[in-house]
């Protein structure tokens, strides 16, 4: 067997097989220290389950164990390694990308469609509100009941027919047809708020189901390393060089990476349901993989969010339209204090007498008004006194959920750019350094394994730092009406 490199630490000198440093040094990641750039790409931010990189060598250890610069054989064979591994995981599932769950979800939600019919019905409503009310149309005998014929000789003996139209008081059509336009245009509003807000949910879920996804991926490649790193550490042990303490210790971090493994796998099949119930589909329906993502701009400040907000959120041009409809009603309840007419014609045959002709003109006199158009005026008001209300309760609400999406969009920014930067890269470093250092004997194993599993939290930490940054700019979509993110 051929042995790679003698590691001294005693009296005795471990030889570790060539074969397991090569897949040791195949899983080590070689990162980029991304750029200072305040959007970087995920696929070249530094991640341990995605091995890219494309930065200058990173120091590694020289022939003496001391930091140098390292081989550019073992730099091909990580990322030749590392490549083959991700092109590998990435034709095992097939990619999803966002717009396609957009459309389908736009094309097939059902709330969606509800809320649409809805507007529709509500159209529907506008012309029988202006239309008159139907005319009556009646027929009477008055003479023998059986049969029923006329009685000869008596004038009062006849047959009528007859057609009366109610009219109500000149301008009140007028207003209830404002008020079933003001309600229709009130629940097109409602629709689009519906529209805006599951774009949203599938946007959120999706980045979320990202994260997930990403996390999986470096907990499992973190898990491989892991296994290596406990080989090196029995076989070390095996020879005397180490402890048994380190061998457990690695066994225990292995058991911890499988238990979060099983939260995040928990998780992504939570994620995946629930974006299969947002586009009308079965729960267990394969979804695919989300597709990288980049950090989205976002260069509005407060005040441009609030004065965006005030003229495109949804719901306050409806509780606008709601008002509108609130004051047409008001209007409408002071014309009930006018009489409503009503207007016949009527047709006696009183064969074998001439036949005879009645017109008709009546009014509804509003009597009692103090008991019923006084207090139905006083009702309207109330109610548009509500519904002024409710908008100043929207607009105050709408401030404080605009800052809060504002704060944690601005404050995920930050972090995506510490951890992609400066934290990720150290602790990579870090990690290079303390692996180098453990093959020569110059650091044990307890911290090779904290600095493996810093790095995995640092990670875990990049990712979902990006996945709350793009949720938090798709929570402010609905409010200000422009697209924030993709």
């Amino acid at each position: 067997m051929k042995h790679a490199q003698s590691v001294t630490g005693g009296k005795k000198a471990l030889l570790i097989p060539a074969s397991l440093l090569l897949l040791l040094a195949s899983s080590i990641p070689l990162r980029a220290t991304p750029q200072a750039d305040r959007r970087p790409h995920p696929e070249t931010a530094p991640s341990l389950a995605s091995g890219e990189s494309g930065s200058p060598e990173l120091p590694g250890p020289t022939d003496g164990g001391r930091p140098g610069s390292t081989p550019s054989n073992r730099m091909e064979t990580t990322q030749l390694v590392r490549q083959v591994a991700i092109r590998a995981a990435s034709q095992a599932e097939p990619v999803v990308s966002l717009d396609e769950l957009i459309r389908e979800a736009l094309a097939n939600n059902p709330q969606i469609q509800a809320a649409r019919r809805m507007v529709d019905a509500k159209r529907f409503q506008i012309q029988p509100a202006r239309t008159l009310p139907d005319p009556v149309i009646g027929f009477q005998t008055m003479g023998n009941l059986i049969p029923p014929t006329l009685q000869s000789g008596d004038p009062s003996s006849a047959r009528t027919i007859s057609i009366t139209q109610p009219i109500p008081f000149p301008g009140k059509l007028a207003l209830k047809g404002k008020m079933a336009a003001m309600a229709a245009d009130a629940e097109r509003w409602q629709y689009e708020q519906v529209r805006r807000e599951v774009i949203a949910q599938v946007k959120t879920t999706y980045y979320q189901l990202y994260y997930v996804t990403k996390a999986i991926d470096i907990v499992k490649k973190d898990k491989d390393l892991l296994e290596k790193f406990e080989r090196i550490a029995e076989a070390k042990y095996q020879v005397g060089e180490g402890i048994q303490q380190d061998v457990l210790k690695a066994q225990v971090e292995i058991s911890r990476l499988l238990d979060r493994l099983t939260v995040l796998e928990e998780r992504r099949d939570a994620l995946v349901a629930q974006l299969n119930s947002l586009l009308y589909r079965p729960p267990e329906a394969p979804l695919g993989r989300p597709a990288e993502i980049r950090q989205a701009e976002f260069r509005y400040s407060m005040d441009q969010l609030y004065r965006m907000a005030l003229t495109r959120f949804p719901l306050l041009k409806r509780q606008q339209r709601e008002i509108d409809r609130h004051e047409y009603a008001v209007q409408l309840a002071k014309k009930n204090f006018y009489p409503d007419f009503e207007v016949g014609f009527r047709y006696f045959n009183r064969t074998p007498m001439p036949e005879m002709y009645e017109l008709m003109f009546k009014a509804k006199v509003p009597l009692y008004f103090w008991r019923k158009q006084r207090p139905a005026l006083h009702s309207a008001a109330s109610e548009l006194a509500s519904a002024r209300k409710r908008y100043d309760q929207l607009t105050a609400l709408l401030y404080f959920q605009l800052k809060d999406r504002y704060l944690a969009a601005t404050t995920a920014a930050r972090l995506v750019e510490l951890y992609g930067t400066a934290i990720v890269p150290q602790a990579t470093l870090a990690l290079e350094s303390s692996v180098a250092a453990y093959q020569v004997g110059k650091v044990d194993f307890l911290t090779l394994l904290n600095n493996l599993i810093t790095l995995l939290d640092y990670e875990l930490k990049y990712y979902e730092s990006l996945a709350e940054y793009q949720k938090a700019l798709a929570e402010l979509e609905p409010f200000v009406g422009i697209e924030l993110t993709r």
